[in-house]
């Protein structure tokens, strides 16, 4: 299968064309160029290395969220556009699943998380189910403070084992609730931030199993309410 993956949600994002496991082609934004400018040009980039024409690709996988607004909101766009020229599947990921995939696995639970921004952190827990593959995430993903998440995770764990990962390590750490997982032998694995080809490859096996996003209602997981969002609710209650 030739897919073609995009991560827009933070200022970390790429574009990737993999074909099965293979990578063929990516290109990652490590600029503060404006997606809007950056995307197409990086896809045709990707599309140009690779020597295929976006009529061959067969599917295509975005990441979801969460993330910047304007940044979730230029991917899934431009998707969506492309699934109703093209006419090809198209499944959803979410980052926080990315940086899951990428943790340590000899643990029950794991827990994810990325900065973001306003002294908190986009944030789940996942199961690890008895085959070891298997994620099944436990409750909502959420924004919240990185001592919150800590404790949060904390008291639904118990006394069972959690392996943490993060594209942001230094937040979580930087937290007082951190000291009681260190002193559980618990350490908290930094995951590179540019995670286009693990959210391609889960949205590819997505794709295989049949769960595929409806391009009419894909949207977007933001998790934090929009700044006009809580404006207005803010004038409601005053």
């Amino acid at each position: 299968m030739l897919v073609l993956a995009i991560d827009t949600c933070d200022s970390r994002g790429g574009v990737a064309l993999l074909r099965d496991d293979s990578v063929l082609s990516r290109v990652n934004h490590e600029s503060s160029e404006d997606y809007s400018v950056w995307l197409l040009l990086a896809v045709n980039s990707v599309l140009r290395d690779a020597g295929v024409a976006m009529s061959e690709v067969e599917a295509y996988v975005v990441a979801s969220g969460p993330g910047s607004f304007t940044g979730v909101r230029s991917g899934l766009t431009t998707v969506k556009a492309w699934a109703e020229v093209y006419g090809k599947p198209v499944a959803a990921v979410s980052r926080l699943q990315a940086i899951a995939a990428q943790a340590w696995k000899g643990a029950p639970f794991i827990a994810a998380c990325a900065d973001g921004r306003r002294n908190q952190v986009f944030a789940a827990l996942y199961r690890n189910r008895s085959d070891g593959e298997t994620l099944e995430r436990v409750a909502d993903e959420m924004v919240i403070a990185p001592g919150k998440f800590i404790e949060y995770v904390a008291g639904v764990a118990g006394d069972q084992r959690v392996s943490w990962a993060s594209t942001d390590a230094g937040i979580l750490v930087a937290a007082e609730e951190w000291c009681a997982r260190e002193k559980l032998d618990e350490r908290l694995e930094p995951v590179s931030p540019f995670m286009v080809t693990t959210i391609g490859r889960i949205g590819m096996a997505q794709i295989q199993k049949g769960q595929t996003v409806d391009p009419l209602t894909l949207d977007a997981n933001y998790v934090r309410r929009t700044d006009a969002e809580l404006h207005l609710n803010a004038a409601k209650n005053s």
